[in-house]
């Protein structure tokens, strides 16, 4: 109870241990969830997604800076890749963001990826929750960026930033298999490169084509210069900040907010479900080596994996082993 009242008050080391406990599903970390729960659920939370080595981590740090200079409180969940020596995040969003480490009113914190194949650490929706606890005002989540399968960023953050960068080859077909449907806003970073206009082009084309209801919100795309000449930047980064706002606007007045929250809680429910039901009797399984004897069976095709996951399901829930 005690360490819920500090995360209630900010407490950055609670909330950090908190968040650590829960990645590594330490069994004392789920009630102290249960307890936090009742206080989230009033944060703006945006996503930042895109391929590896566009700029995430830059427009992240920037926005956090307009936010900071509105006077709201600021959580950001850098989802990392996990590092193949310690199983933990390699911490690269942090270094950028140092220049924030110091102020009362960020908190910053790395997930590993684990091996979760949608952008997102496994653990990703239970530390927003927990930075929701502790009273942040918006919550920004970058994700790991790998390209198509990132769009597990829709099932937590309200407003999905996808950022694009000139010539790395052919971004909108890349896109077309879903992530562009997920983008709220784009941004089109580090457009002083060749081909930025040809870029812009070609995804305005690519907008104008879908048809939208009367009344639908329609991505804007904010170009964002170099990093290194200040006073643009700055402006271009405002201008990102204002478009996200205008979405979470109408997020408001049109009712999709609460549509939105509501597939988030869908998908907290199918979380849990998988933590309470699947989770232990892969342990199970594990533990006792006939995962390891099933899954030399199905290689050798003596067994299906059909078969085998419908008799292990009727064996669990049948004797009631699971919780």
């Amino acid at each position: 109870m005690e360490t819920t009242k500090k995360i209630y008050a900010g407490d950055v080391r609670s909330a950090s241990r908190l968040i650590r406990d829960l990645e590594d599903k330490l069994p004392q970390a789920r009630p102290r969830l249960k307890q936090l729960f009742q206080h989230t659920g009033k944060s703006f939370i945006i996503g930042i997604t895109g391929a590896p080595g566009a700029g995430k981590s830059t427009l992240t740090n920037a926005l956090i800076g307009e936010f900071r200079k509105l006077n709201k409180t600021v959580g950001v969940l850098a989802v990392d890749p996990t590092s193949p020596f310690s199983g933990g995040a390699i911490l690269g969003d942090r270094v950028r963001m140092l220049q924030h480490t110091e102020d009362e009113g960020v908190f910053i914190r790395s997930l590993a990826t684990r091996g979760a194949l949608g952008g997102l650490s496994q653990a990703a929706g239970d530390a927003i929750h927990v930075m929701e606890a502790m009273g942040k005002d918006v919550i920004i989540v970058e994700t790991v960026g790998i390209g198509q399968q990132e769009l597990d960023i829709i099932h937590h953050a309200h407003s999905v930033i996808v950022v694009l960068v000139p010539g790395m080859g052919d971004e909108i077909q890349t896109m077309k298999a879903g992530i562009m449907e997920i983008a709220d806003v784009f941004a089109i970073n580090k457009a002083d490169r060749p081909g930025t206009k040809q870029l812009q082009t070609e995804l305005t084309s690519l907008l104008s084509t879908s048809p939208l209801p009367t009344g639908s919100w329609r991505p804007p795309i904010v170009s964002i210069g170099n990093l290194y000449e200040p006073a643009g930047f700055v402006e271009k980064t405002a201008e990102l900040m204002q478009k996200i706002s205008d979405h979470h606007a109408h997020l408001l007045i049109s009712g999709q907010l609460a549509l939105r929250m509501e597939r988030k809680a869908l998908m907290e429910i199918n979380d849990a479900l998988r933590a309470c039901i699947l989770e232990p009797i892969l342990n199970q399984l594990i533990e006792s080596g006939e995962l390891k004897s099933i899954t030399q069976r199905v290689k050798n095709r003596e067994a299906d994996p059909y078969t085998e996951a419908e008799a292990i399901a009727r064996r669990f829930l049948k004797s009631g082993e699971i919780l």
